[in-house]
């Protein structure tokens, strides 16, 4: 899902980088001290799985798991997912930083909106909570892989080829990434659920 350094245009880096700023502010400003370690330890498990990848074009198809991110984060996945992207660009220049700003956006602002789509399910527990797991880890993916061909599309008109097969190829991903954050989050729901109140809270 990352897009390489010099393909977008200035306008739609322009848009990236100003969603991301919204986004993150936003995130800091929820955030309470108290749940650094839950976004860190959430950054640090992007930031490995995302590294994992297989180029598509001038982007590229790997784990995300921005769903569980979103679930968990709230608004904070936008910071948490900054941090891993920004870490990534400096150490492995991975991504790169022109880009940083449309890369994070395209990753956390459907984890953000699938946490407010099946935030009333999550508390329900039983088939309403896996449900809402599946979905959100699922459909975050879907609609990252759609903003960013979108991204590549508005850049020039010979993208718009690859924009699809981006989103072609992240079908399996949608459907893996559905499963792990179902699991994942009915496990904590069942063994470390204080882990959880970052979203209590965003709700």
């Amino acid at each position: 899902m990352h897009i390489s350094e010099g393909v977008l245009s200035l306008p739609v880096l322009a848009v990236g980088i100003t969603v991301t700023a919204i986004g993150t502010t936003i995130g800091l400003k929820k955030l309470d001290s108290e749940n650094l370690i839950t976004v860190a330890l959430l950054s640090s498990v992007f930031f490995v799985a995302s590294l994992i990848h297989i180029p598509v074009g001038p982007s590229s198809a790997h784990l995300i798991l921005s769903g569980l991110m979103g679930l968990i984060l709230g608004w904070a996945a936008f910071p948490a997912i900054f941090t891993g992207l920004l870490l990534q660009a400096i150490l492995f220049q991975y991504g790169g930083l022109t880009v940083i700003g449309v890369n994070t956006a395209t990753m956390a602002l459907p984890a953000v909106l699938c946490h407010y789509l099946f935030r009333s399910l999550l508390n329900k527990g039983g088939k309403s909570m896996s449900i809402a797991a599946f979905m959100c880890g699922a459909l975050s993916i879907g609609l990252s892989a759609i903003l960013t061909a979108f991204a590549l599309s508005f850049t020039d008109d010979s993208f718009i080829g690859v924009a699809q097969l981006i989103v072609y190829s992240h079908i399996p991903i949608m459907i893996i990434e559905g499963f792990i954050c179902l699991f994942t989050y009915s496990f904590l729901y069942k063994v470390r659920p204080e882990m959880l109140v970052v979203t209590q809270e965003s709700a």
